[in-house]
């Protein structure tokens, strides 16, 4: 027997196969097996059904299309450090222009000890220290992660020198401990002036990556982070030395940060559901409820120190909880491919829409 020639029983196999096909066919599209309906016409039968399949937002092999953040939970734990830097300097700064001494003392050590753990995460993060410095060596405005590294800087000197100005009743007043405190003065609040840019500019790194629930919120971002860090700020005085100026801070803090998480969450369709979904959504939820709650009990307990200071630790947990919250809604998007897809198709839609058609061409009349 040649290689060419039939097995036995191959007609046999070959018959109940054009059978079962025609069968298949009489099933899927209505009597008499014809790709037309029941009434002869195309598509018009009851018994049709769609042979393709619902269209599914996968990308090859399941890999994610946008590369998600490499980034551990050391940057979210860096976001909330320098935030509450920022926040800490501001406050040192209200309690200079008010001459309240223990407010004033307590958001320099504050800043210094929130720099001191923003510095050495962001080390970690790098993997070498040496990194840190090389970033020094360029200045660039476009650059977010450049801007960020001088800002850093500047501060830390900043408030390196206020701090070292408190301790300026134990040395010797003569020679050159007697600039300590003018010197500290002006310190406090040149790193006041530098917070706002040190609690907004990872808003401003994040938005500027491609990750879609990131790089959406780029105009409410901000302004959360903002908020986030005049909260934890407050947080410090409300638990060391509670007076009006931190209760003030504590009420605009909260509300800011509030305003701007509801836009986050609400406004941006598609994209903002990774911050109400999930552990994402659930970090952010547990984190507004303690921002609400600090608010309450800076305004409530102005009587009572417990009240203050519980105050204060409901403000610190909810500004940390704000940071990992927008810092895993971010990864998340990336993992999912419909976060890019969908979106993307609705803008090109929408310019579609958009765009005016051909005009048409003139028609000339016949003589």
């Amino acid at each position: 027997m040649s290689l060419n020639d039939p097995e036995p029983g191959d007609a046999a196999h070959g018959d109940r196969g054009r059978n079962d096909a025609r069968r298949v066919g009489r099933s899927v599209h209505g009597a008499g097996g014809d790709r037309r309906g029941g009434d002869g016409r195309r598509g018009g039968g009851r018994g049709d059904r769609s042979m393709v399949p619902r269209a599914d937002f996968q990308s090859y092999y399941g890999r994610p299309i946008v590369r998600p953040p490499v980034w551990t939970h050391d940057i979210a734990i860096y976001l909330f450090t320098g935030g509450l830097a920022a926040g800490s300097a501001l406050l040192a700064a209200g309690g200079q222009v008010t001459g309240d001494i223990a407010l004033r003392r307590a958001g320099r050590a504050a800043a210094m000890g929130a720099l001191g753990a923003s510095t050495f995460f962001l080390i970690k993060d790098l993997g070498r220290p040496e990194r840190f410095h090389h970033m020094l060596r360029v200045a660039k405005p476009t650059s977010p992660m450049s801007m960020g590294t001088w800002l850093l800087s500047a501060f830390g000197g900043a408030a390196s020198v206020a701090a070292a100005a408190e301790f300026a009743p134990l040395l010797p007043s003569r020679g050159v401990f007697r600039l300590l405190p003018p010197l500290g003065a002006a310190a406090g609040y040149g790193a006041a002036a530098l917070a706002p840019g040190l609690a907004t500019y990872t808003a401003v790194l994040f938005a500027d990556t491609a990750v879609p629930s990131w790089n959406a919120v780029y105009p409410d971002l901000p302004f959360m982070f903002a908020g986030s860090a005049l909260a934890s700020g407050a947080g410090v005085g409300l638990i060391a030395a509670p007076g009006r100026p931190a209760r003030r801070m504590a009420v605009a803090g909260a509300a800011i940060e509030l305003a701007a998480g509801h836009r986050v969450e609400t406004r941006y369709g598609l994209l903002s559901e990774p911050y109400h979904a999930g552990r994402p959504g659930k970090l952010l939820r547990a984190a507004r409820a303690l921002t609400i709650a600090g608010a309450v009990g800076a305004v409530v307990g102005r009587r009572s120190r417990t009240i203050s200071a519980l105050a204060g630790l409901s403000l610190l947990a909810g500004s940390a909880l704000t940071r990992f919250g927008v810092f895993e809604a971010g990864v998340e998007s990336a993992k999912d491919p419909r976060y890019t897809v969908v979106p993307q198709r609705e803008r090109l839609n929408a310019r579609r829409g958009a765009a005016p058609g051909p005009a048409p061409s003139p028609r000339t009349r016949k003589s």
